[in-house]
């Protein structure tokens, strides 16, 4: 199983955010130059989240965005829930003898929402977890030891076990 991208650059934007949970408020603009997605992208999905009360906004000057509730009580499973709508695949009409794969498929997914459920935004700010990205020498609040840059081919989806370079 894959996650889309949509799902993935939104459980890494909520890391960044969560990495700065009680510092400060965060721009979409530095989400975007840390993690090197595209803003209008970015604004699309924080509009999901927000709708889903996984974000809050900031108005105004200095304005930006923070988590809803602490790294712990979010989710990896209510990130992607809330950008990924599910989509019907199977028929959803009764019938007499219903397709074995359809029972397998629910199944399956009702797995995959049990282990993303038992995840949360907290198991990722691990430092253990996170190698630094470098740093950005143009805003003078940018603190690069909060940077983050996941490497998903060798990230194994266990919280807190897996080692990373320094």
């Amino acid at each position: 199983m894959k996650l889309s991208t949509k799902s993935q650059h939104a459980v890494t934007a909520m890391i960044d955010l969560a990495l700065n949970d009680n510092v400060r408020i965060i721009t979409l603009a530095e989400i975007s130059k840390n993690q090197g997605i595209s803003l209008s992208y970015l604004e699309q999905l924080f509009a999901k989240m927000r709708k889903a009360e996984l974000v809050s906004g900031v108005r105004g000057p200095g304005g930006g965005y923070r988590l809803a509730r602490k790294p712990y009580e979010i989710t990896i499973a209510q990130i992607i829930n809330s950008i990924d709508k599910k989509s019907k695949s199977f028929p959803t009409e009764p019938r007499e003898q219903p397709y074995v794969s359809h029972s397998m498929w629910n199944i399956l997914s009702l797995k995959i929402n049990e282990f993303l459920n038992q995840m949360t935004l907290a198991d990722f700010t691990d430092k253990r977890l996170i190698t630094q990205s470098g740093n950005d020498q143009s805003n003078p609040n940018y603190d690069s030891s909060q940077a983050i840059h996941i490497n998903k081919d060798s990230f194994d989806g266990t919280p807190k076990s897996h080692s990373l370079k320094s």
